[in-house]
Parts: C-alpha cells; structure tokens; sequence
C-alpha cells in the first residue's frame, strides 16, 4: 500500500525533522512541530501524532491533544461511521498506557454511551472501575448511572449497576428509589423506603425530612396496593399516624384508600370511622370526612352502573326454565347464582341500604364534629352544651349524653360555667314531670366541688325555684335553711385538715343565696322568721346597701320605725361613699317624713352629719334636702346658711347651679336687693370664668333692673375681662344696649376702650405672626376704615387726607419689631369701694384716654378691632360743643382738641366748619 505523497514531510519540515532525528524522545520537539503544522490537515498531523506517540507512548499530553482531535472530528458524523470505530481502536490504545488516567476513561465513556454500544459501554464502565483507584471511582459512576438510567437499557442491568453504587455510597439511596418509582418497580422502592425510615442514622442530601418520606411510603404503597406485598401497610401507617400528627388526617385516608385499592371495603368503612372518631383537629376531620363520603358516593355510584348493565344482560338471557342442577357444563358462578336467586342475602340490588347509608353519614356529621371538639377539650362546657341539642328529641340519648359530661367535665379546669350542666340535666327530668330525678340531680350537684361560690349558689337557687313551681313551698324555704347553714366546727376542723377547702365551707356568705332567702322568709315566713334572716346577714357582714334598704322598710310597713331608723344608722356606719349614697338619701327623706318638725334637732344632726361624711361631689342632694327641711320646718336665716355652706363646699362645676338656686331662695325670702350679697360672693368665689361672666351678666341685670346703673355699668366692667369680644359677642351686644339705653358720650367711649384693651389682650396669637402677614393684616385694616368712612358719606377728599394720615402708621407698623405691643391698647382697672358698701370699677387714671394721636390708630390696627360707625345720637352735640369751646384760642387748643378727638369725628368737625 501506497503512501500519498502529502503525508510525507515537505521542504518547511526539514528543520523539525532534523531536531527530531536528533532527539526522538524530547516532548518539546514533537509539541512544537505539531503547533507549527496546526493548520495542516488532520491526516497530516494524525502522522505526526502516531509518530510522536510511539516514540513517547505514555505521555498524557499528546494522548490527550490526540483524542480531543480526534473526537472533533466524529462530532458531525453518524455513529454508524467507520472514523467511530477508528477513534474507539485509539481510545483502546491509548488506554494501555493511560489507564490510570479518569480523563481518558471519561472522554472514552462518553464516546460509548453515545454511540449506544450496551454491552461494550457496560464492560467498558465495569473496567474503568477496576482500572482506577477507589477515590477517582465518584468521577466514573456519574456517568454510569446516566447511562443506566437512558431508555432501552435492560432494567436488569440497571438495578445490578445502582446496587453496586449504593455500595460505594450509600447516601445516594433517594436517586436508586426514585429510580425504582420512575421504573415502576414498586415492590422494591417500598422495601428500600421502608429501610430508610426505619434507619435512625439516615440523613437526606435532598433536604427530605422523616416526615416527607413517611407520606411518599404511604402514597406509594396504597397507589399500588395490588402491587406490593410482603410489607404490613397497616402498622407502618398507624406508625406514622402515631409520630406524626400534623397530617393523621390525610394518613387515615391513605389507609383506607389501601384497602379500598384491595377490594376490602368494608375494612376501608372500619378505618375511616376509626379516624372520625380519634382526629383532634377539625382539618383532619375534614379531610377523612370527604374521602369518606366520596368513596360512599363512588360505591354507589359503581352499583348502580352495575345493576344497570346485569339487567340488561338478564333480559337478554333465554328464560326456558331448566333444572340447572343437571346442566353439568354450566359454571360455578352461574349455578350459584341460579340457585340462591331470590333470598334475600344474596340480594345485589341493596341500591336503598347504600343510600341509606350515606345519608347517615351525612346526618352523623354534626355530631362527629363536636366529637372532634370535645377531644380537643373535654372541659368545655359549651361544646357538651351544642352536643347535648344535637340530640332533640331525643331524651334518652341526651341524658346519655349528660350523664357524660358530668362525669368528664373538672370543674377546676372547664371552660365556661360547669354548674350549667348540671342544672339544664335536672331541667331536662323537670320538663319530662320526672320531679323525683330532678331533686336526684340536684342533690348530686350541690355535692360537687365548684371553682366559685357563685356557681354552687346558682345551683341551689335553681333548685329552690324548681321547688316553687311545683308549688313546694315549705320544702323551697328548707332547701335554703340547709344552704345558709353555717358548717359546723368538726366539719371545719376537718377540713382544714385536708388542707383543701371546698366552695361549700363558703356557701352560707353567698349574698344570692341569703337575697332569695330573705325573698322567701318576706313572702311565706313571719315577721320575726324574717327579721331572724336580716340580722343574720348583718351579722356575717355581707350586707348590701340595697339589704339594708329593704330592711328597714319591711320595718317601716310593719310600723317599727325606730328600728328602721337603727338600721339605717348601721347601714351608714357599715358603707362609705358612694355606695351609702342612697342609704343616706332614704333615711333622711324617711326620718323627715316620719317626724317633721317635731324632731327637728336630731333631723339637723343628722343632716349635718351626713354632708360631713359625704365628699364634695356627692353632698349635693343632701344640702337641697336639709335646706327644704329648715324652708318648710325650721328658720329661712339656717336655710340660707345651708345655702351658703353648699356653694363653698361643692366642687367648681356645680357652684353656679348653686348659687343660681340660692339666689332664687334669698330673692323670695328676703327680696332682690338682699342678693346683692350673694352675687358678690359668687362672683369672688373662684369660679370658673365663663360662670363668673354669667353670674356678672345678671347681677348686671338685677342692677339694672332696680335702677342702679352706675353699679351695673361697673359690673359690666369688671366682668369684661372674662369676655373676648372676637367670640362672646353676646356680653357685649348686652353691653352696647346698656350703654345705648342709659349711658352717653364718655361711658360709650369707656366701653369701647375697654373693648379694645381687652381684645389685645385675648389677641396674644396675633403677634408670633410673620411680618409679611401682619403688614397685610395692616393694609386690610387701613381698607376697611376707607370703606367704612365712605358708607357714612365722607367726601372722597377728605378720605384721601385721612389716607395720607394712616400711611405713615401703617408703614411703621410695617417695620416694628416682631412681638411688640402698643401700650396704648391695654388698661390698667380697679375695684374701690364706694361709701354704702359697694364696689365700683374704675379706669385706671395712668390709662391712656381714647385715641389723641395716630398712635393709637395703629394700636388699633395690630390687634385687628373690627369698627363699626357709631350712631349720632350718642354722641349728640359733641361736635359743635367742641368748636365752642375753641372760641378764639386760636389753632393751639384747636389742634389740642382734634388730637383728643377720632378720625371720624374729626371728620365731621371738619366737615362741619
């Protein structure tokens, strides 16, 4: 065979051939004349290569270099090409040398499993594995098992391959199950899914936990019931049932579902019934409870198709009537079925006990559900409650039911009121006319140890209103003597010797208890019987101020009334406020009802008594009521002193009421002008301000009334202060008729400089504005008072004069310092006493008077004081008055007068002239 003469070296390769020559066996050489003919073709170098490596056959350099070459060269061919089996003669070659190297055994691998050679691959794998060491064998079995798991690899093979791994790495058993699942071999991945839960030392490198692999073993072996045999599915289910309990539910139904998948129905309807009656959770009733129903549906559902498809074959059948005994080729089934036609056992058409049993199921639901409840907490007493009226109708089953709860429930540990069971089982004999069970029941009951007093005084009660309804009322009064027994001392020294005393040792304090036993002894028993009773709750202390009510009226409708008043007295000295307020409240009414006015001293002891022991803001009816008694008893002089120890004793929010009523009281007594007094004391007696303006307002009024304007005009000063006139503009309403109807000039202008004094002062907000709002707030004032002068017909010139008056004051309003206040918008007022007694606000004399200069135009200005045009009748003839009194002085004393005078008046001075 003939070599083509582009294989042998040409002119360029002397030099390297050469060097070869020279040394064969240098690596260096062979690399760096296969880098230099790296664009030469493969043949070419596939020469080269086998040259080198012959000289050099265990370099791993050029074997490797070789095969990459190679391998790139098949990647586009067909596995079916000759070049495949070439490369696989090369592979084979360079292994002899190379056969500790995993990377040639990969790449070789690789290169078989995808030329689908089973056998080759598989034996090629199985020496890899014993070519190499044990620590380079993870680097093989990864791509054995992928070649395992590909599709038309027997799965003989493939179990023998993936036993082997797990004997080299155990932990990898979750890819061999999963593998056995996905190859549907169900009989051995559940005995190795069995093996893994049952391995303490078993750690998932998937993350699964014990309780994932629980429920793929349970959905794996009741899938495929049929399938799997040799494992007890019943107790490795119930095993899990017990372990895990977050899903017992979807556990129970997996069970029966294996049975179901078995053919053993009704084995499946025991363990779906077991389930029902153990899950504590109402999600795990839930869930059993549908698979439950569905799979009752299903059966029925599949009968009823059954019986449609048998009748129709039964109509299809020949009806010759023949003894089928003799019939020796007929079948077993078919002889059966002929011979025990009609009974009733062998009856398949059972179509109404099935629907009969689903809808028992359906109507059973209630009741296993609260089942469900009461095993969550057999202590719950509303639950037993509901239980007890699923059963309606039905007595037998509720006192069944009754009798069970009674003994589950612990009164030390129920949730809600145990005493309740008892009392509605006694109700439920009471509603049958079984009396005599009935007074069994509560027999029983009071016996039992409650967590409080009150639940065993509920239950005596009960009994006792039992006992009156059927008219029983001697044995009524009995059952509460025995109640309200006080225990005697050997049962208490005993007792205490257990060291665990039970609510009866504290039953004869039970207020509900002696209440209805007082109730009982008023209606059926003497007087003396039920005096006997009062005294003895008196006597355990645990009276209440109704108790004590009742008492003493019983004693009063029997006319002992000096033993009532006793009782009261020892009601009051027993409670403190607020719960003797009525106490103190009846007794005194009755007493003075009683006696009047012939015991009207130790009726004031008593008054006086009660509204020192009564705090300020309870004292109130008592003082009403001690003042009418000495109205309608005693001296009109001590009813205004009681009034009077009233007003200064009660709290602030009440005073004015008060006063108000002591007022009206004096007024009728003694006349109007005797208030005078008392408006005065209300006035300097601390009340709040907006009481202290009202009592002003008509004390203002009551002066005004008797003629004393001068003494109303000084209270409407004083109360000015209390008044802000951008809100009470009522006050000052009043105050401007006032002035109006019985002032003039001068006591108008006081007004309306008070007014603004006491706007600045009530206007503090106004000055923490920024500087640009206060000049705009200027600007709005100077625009108002322009169109205020217009609407009272000043001409539009002397408008522009009073303009260039106000704009200098506006511009140095403009520019003032933030939070100065004009001194000329406050006043200084005084109170002096006047020769008769009685008191007269005065302007302070230091005041600034009203407006002399622009000044005061600008003080106006800041606080922002609405002007309204002022009548002329009430400033009369100041105008003219003030010309004349100019005369000829001269321009000096009319300038001095205009300076005193206002913008508007000036105006019309001006006007005028």
């Amino acid at each position: 065979m003939s070599i083509p003469l582009e294989l042998y070296p040409s002119q360029d390769d002397l030099l390297y051939e050469e060097e070869i020559l020279r040394n064969p066996f240098s690596l260096k050489l062979w690399w760096r004349y296969l880098i230099a003919r790296n664009e030469s073709p493969f043949k070419k170098r596939s020469v080269i290569y086998e040259r080198a490596l012959k000289a050099l056959p265990g370099s791993y350099k050029l074997w490797y270099a070789y095969l990459r070459e190679r391998l790139e060269i098949v990647r586009n061919l067909p596995v079916t090409h000759s070049q495949y089996e070439s490369l696989n003669n090369t592979f084979e070659r360079a292994l002899v040398t190379m056969h500790k190297m995993p990377k040639i055994w990969v790449m070789y691998l690789q290169t078989l499993t995808e030329q689908k050679l089973v056998t080759r691959t598989r034996r090629t794998f199985d020496r890899a594995l014993c070519a190499l060491p044990v620590t380079q064998h993870d680097r093989i079995w990864g791509p054995y098992l992928y070649f395992v798991s590909q599709r038309g690899i027997p799965i003989e093979t493939s179990l023998r391959v993936y036993r082997r791994y797990l004997k080299f790495d155990p932990t990898h058993i979750e890819d061999f199950i999963e593998f056995l699942v996905n190859s549907e071999l169900w009989q051995e991945a559940a005995e190795r899914l069995a093996g893994v839960l049952n391995d303490d030392r078993f750690y998932s490198i998937k993350g699964k936990t014990k309780h994932q692999l629980w429920l793929e073993l349970c959905n794996l072996l009741t899938s495929h019931a049929t399938e799997v045999s040799g494992l007890k599915v019943d107790a490795i289910i119930r095993g899990g049932i017990r372990k895990f309990t977050d899903e017992v539910g979807r556990l129970w139904t997996s069970l029966a579902d294996y049975y179901i998948r078995r053919g053993l129905f009704e084995k499946a309807r025991d363990v779906f019934e077991e389930g029902m009656t153990t899950v504590v959770t109402v999600r795990d009733f839930s869930v059993i409870f549908d698979g439950y129903s569905r799979f009752e549906e299903s059966v029925l559902a599949a009968h009823m198709e059954s019986l449609d498809i048998g009748d129709e074959e039964e109509n299809n059948q020949d009806k010759e009537e023949k003894d089928e005994r003799f019939d020796t080729k007929v079948s077993l089934a078919k002889f059966t079925y002929k011979t025990l036609h009609g009974f009733w056992c062998n009856d398949d058409n059972d179509v109404d006990l099935r629907l009969a049993r689903l809808e028992h199921l359906m109507d059973r639901r209630p009741e296993l559900a609260n089942s469900v409840l009461l095993r969550q907490n057999p202590h719950n007493v509303e639950q037993w409650h509901r239980r007890v009226k699923l059963f309606e109708g039905n007595p037998t089953k509720q006192i069944l039911t009754f009798t069970e709860a009674v003994r589950t429930v612990d009164p030390m540990k129920a949730v809600g009121k145990p005493h309740t069971l008892w009392i509605s089982f006694a109700k439920l004999y009471v509603v049958h006319n079984d009396i005599a069970n009935a007074r069994v029941i509560f027999d029983k009951a009071v016996q039992v140890n409650y967590k409080t007093v009150d639940n065993l005084a509920s239950v005596w009660c009960e009994w006792a209103e039992m006992e009156l309804k059927h008219k029983n009322l001697e044995g009524a009064r009995e059952l509460m003597r025995r109640a309200t027994a006080e225990p005697s001392v050997e049962v208490k020294r005993r007792v205490a010797a257990d060291g665990n005393e039970p609510v009866q040792m504290k039953l004869h304090k039970s207020v509900r208890l002696w209440t209805l036993y007082v109730d009982l002894e008023e209606g059926l028993g003497t007087l003396e019987s039920t005096r006997a009773v009062y005294e003895r709750i008196l006597d355990l202390k645990i009276a209440t101020p109704q108790i004590i009510i009742n008492y003493a009226s019983l004693l009063e409708e029997h006319r002992y009334f000096e033993d009532a008043f006793k009782v009261y007295e020892r009601g009051v000295k027993i409670f403190k406020y607020p719960h003797v307020k009525d106490i103190w409240v009846t007794y005194l009414s009755k007493f003075v009802k009683r006696y009047g006015k012939s015991k009207l001293e130790r009726a004031r002891e008593l008054f006086e008594h009660a509204v020192e022991m009564a705090p300020a803001d309870n004292a109130k009816p008592l003082y009403l009521q001690y003042a009418k008694l000495e109205e309608e008893h005693g001296l009109a002089k001590r009813a205004m002193k009681v009034y009077d120890q009233a007003a200064k004793a009660l709290p602030d929010k009440e005073k004015l009421q008060m006063y108000e009523i002591y007022i009206a009281r004096a007024a009728e007594f003694f006349g109007v002008p005797k208030t005078r007094e008392i408006y005065e004391q209300a006035i300097e007696s601390g009340l709040p301000s907006e009481d202290v303006k009202t009592m002003c307002m008509k004390y203002a009024d009551l002066e005004k009334s008797l003629g004393e304007i001068d003494r109303a005009r000084a209270v409407y000063i004083f109360s000015s202060q209390f008044a802000d006139p951008r809100s009470d503009n009522d006050f000052w309403s009043k105050w401007h008729d006032f002035e109006v109807q019985h002032g003039n000039e001068d006591t108008f202008r006081e007004m309306l400089r008070i007014k603004r004094s006491v706007s600045a002062s009530y206007s503090q907000t106004h000055f923490i504005l920024p500087e640009n709002l206060m000049q705009k707030d200027s600007r709005l004032n100077l625009e108002e008072t322009v169109d205020t002068l217009k609407r009272a017909g000043v001409p539009e010139d002397e408008m522009a004069n009073l303009e260039r008056q106000l704009a200098p004051a506006a511009q140095d309003n403009s520019t003032r310092r933030l939070g100065f206040v004009s001194a000329g918008v406050e006043s200084q007022s005084g109170v002096i006493r006047t020769p008769d007694g009685g008191r007269k606000v005065v302007a302070d004399q230091d005041a600034i008077e009203l407006p002399e200069d622009d000044d005061d135009e600008e003080g106006d200005k800041e606080v922002e004081i609405a002007q309204r045009d002022v009548p002329a009748a009430v400033f009369g003839d100041l105008a003219q008055k003030v010309v004349e009194e100019v005369g000829e002085d001269g321009d000096a004393r009319k300038r001095e007068s205009d300076s005193k005078l206002g913008a508007l008046e000036r105006m019309k001075r001006h006007k005028k002239g």
